[in-house]
């Protein structure tokens, strides 16, 4: 079964609302306020790091540990 031009243009539409809806969920994260102790280890959190990014909920350590 093909696709009509319609179809086409349909999919483009949905797919770009849905990169738009993305892109506005994770500004929106950016500018919620962080947390001062880290929700993964429950250290304090670098001012610089909070500095640098305010929505931060982990100190650096934990935010570049590796994950299985």
């Amino acid at each position: 079964m093909r696709a009509s031009k319609r179809d086409l243009e349909a999919a483009e539409e949905r797919v770009e609302r849905e990169r738009e809806a993305a892109i506005a969920r994770a500004s929106a994260a950016l500018h919620r306020p962080g947390s001062t102790i880290c929700s993964h280890c429950g250290e304090p959190i670098d001012p610089k790091r909070r500095a640098a990014l305010p929505s931060a909920r982990t100190c650096i350590d934990c935010a570049l540990e590796v994950k299985p």
